[in-house]
């Protein structure tokens, strides 16, 4: 069980990456927190991967205060997406007619969809920004809805403000990713196995 786990686990990251540069190429509207990458990365002078693994971590320091744990998943999805989403850029050019932006930003929306729900349903730890969001509602007491709303909105209007990409593909995937998610987590949703158990007098497990 666990190496299907973690198979799938890099699987999904890589795959959320590919599809981070799949939205970005189709210069319809990037994905909220992409916003914000791409306009750092364009003020200063760095690629987009590398601006979103420094955002990364740096969300990552702000679960110290919040007391949030971070898993395996948490600490590779600060590496593996920025790798990613910048060795599909560099593979992937950008299409010329809007028929084939259009594609690609759909086809970036669906596969997004599909590596959300994989890397998540390993239960190997939320991304940093999920883990954020988790974070303030439990320390808040806020709505799911409030928090990440209010989050999102900060980080696109910073990220637009930068010179980030904003434009009818960010509301798309706001509107799309969650039904996807919902839809598939249940069908890649990998549960731990569980701990061996002993009965009631037994001596105790050795290990």
């Amino acid at each position: 069980m666990l190496p299907r786990r973690l198979v799938q686990l890099y699987l999904g990251l890589t795959l959320y990456g590919v599809s981070m540069a799949l939205i970005v190429r189709s210069a319809l509207g990037n994905m909220p927190w992409d916003v914000l990458h791409q306009g750092l990365a364009d003020r200063l002078d760095w690629s987009i991967g590398t601006a979103a693994i420094v955002v990364g971590a740096l969300v990552l320091l702000a679960w110290i205060p919040l007391r949030q744990r971070p898993g395996l998943g948490t600490v590779s999805n600060v590496v593996v997406l920025g790798l990613a989403l910048d060795a599909t850029l560099a593979l992937v050019a950008a299409p010329s007619s809007l028929p084939l932006r259009v594609a690609m930003l759909a086809g970036g929306i669906v596969l997004n969809g599909v590596a959300t729900a994989a890397y998540i349903g390993v239960h190997f730890g939320p991304g940093p920004r999920d883990g954020l969001m988790t974070g303030l509602v439990r320390r808040t007491g806020w709505s799911v809805r409030l928090v990440r709303t209010s989050i999102e909105v900060a980080v696109v209007a910073a990220g637009w403000l930068l010179g980030g990409t904003l434009g009818v593909g960010t509301v798309l995937y706001a509107a799309a990713i969650g039904p996807l998610v919902q839809l598939l987590l249940p069908r890649l949703s990998v549960s731990p196995a569980p701990r061996p158990t002993r009965p009631a007098g037994a001596p105790p497990l050795r290990g």
